[in-house]
């Protein structure tokens, strides 16, 4: 008896709006990227219009003022102050966090004993709330009872108002910026050493680099870039953006000498809610951000090896 033929399948027709692989993209994207405008791109779009407007808060209205707000700045000393505190507060603070984490971590990675409780140890003021700990500086340095001049009195030097003192103050935040950014830039740079291979550090020893200079400079510090970029990125934006410290302890003063970016950005908008001009103070900040972080992609990226 002959077998039954099997059944045939009629082939699906082919679908009349498949997606090209183009549109399928946009299509997978389109959640991240309208998440990423309504996040960070809507509010800085938001932000730069309200610079141009003389909003105040509580106000019934705006008015379009252009450029007003800018011009503004230039003839304000309060800002020109926090512009130029701000930018030497970056050149002080940053290259000692780097300089002085760097050696930290190479003496803690090249020794044998306690490791895990050095690394606690120098993360400790990364995890500490700094306002409260503003109450431990502002006894540090107080000027009569502050043991920091204390111990200086110990070697005849006169008592130093810290926080009271133009030409202090800033030299202060200073000194507590590094004591805040140090941890954070110990363990970035113990975290880059652990992934250098032993191996390396044999064989630069077989080729001639004895010294523990030389293995630093052929081995190390090369294959310390990536990490070096991050760091200096990362402990930029920080000094940057300094604000509670100012807050806390010294309000941006005396005489403005320890005035910011942000503090007067927060004043400007919350104290005296001038919105529009704290919007254009904010932009201004965004700005050398941009800029800064630019000119050191630039600069340290072309020296960077990537493994």
């Amino acid at each position: 008896m002959p077998e039954a033929p099997l059944p045939r399948f009629a082939a699906p027709p082919p679908a009349r709006f498949a997606l090209s692989e183009a549109a399928a993209a946009w299509l997978l994207s389109a959640p991240a990227m309208l998440s990423l405008f309504l996040l960070l791109l809507g509010p800085s779009l938001a932000l730069i219009a309200l610079s141009f407007t003389d909003w105040e808060l509580g106000a019934g209205g705006l008015t379009w003022i252009g450029l007003g707000n800018y011009a503004e700045l230039l003839e304000d000393r309060t800002f020109l102050a926090a512009l130029r505190n701000t930018l030497l507060y970056v050149a002080l603070v940053m290259p000692s966090s780097i300089g002085l984490g760097l050696l930290i971590a190479l003496l803690v990675e090249g020794g044998k004993r306690l490791r895990a409780t050095f690394r606690a140890i120098y993360f400790l003021p990364v995890v500490s709330l700094l306002v409260a700990m503003a109450t431990a500086w502002q006894y540090l340095l107080h000027p009569t009872i502050g043991p920091v001049n204390r111990l200086l009195a110990l070697f005849g030097v006169a008592p130093i108002n810290w926080l009271g003192s133009s030409d202090w103050v800033l030299l202060s935040l200073c000194a507590i910026g590094l004591w805040e950014n140090l941890g954070y830039v110990v363990v970035l740079f113990m975290a880059g050493l652990t992934a250098i291979p032993s191996e390396l550090y044999a064989a630069a020893e077989m080729d001639g680099a004895r010294s523990p200079w030389a293995r630093f400079r052929l081995v190390t510090w090369p294959l310390l870039g990536p990490t070096t970029l991050f760091v200096v990125t990362i402990t930029a934006i920080r000094c940057l953006r300094v604000f509670d410290t100012v807050a806390a302890l010294t309000d941006g003063g005396p005489n403005n000498a320890s005035e910011v970016l942000l503090h007067v950005m927060y004043k400007e908008g919350f104290t005296y809610f001038r919105i529009g001009y704290s919007a254009a103070i904010t932009a201004v900040f965004l700005a050398v951000v941009l800029a800064l972080m630019l000119i050191q992609t630039r600069i340290l990226d072309r020296r960077i090896h990537y493994a």
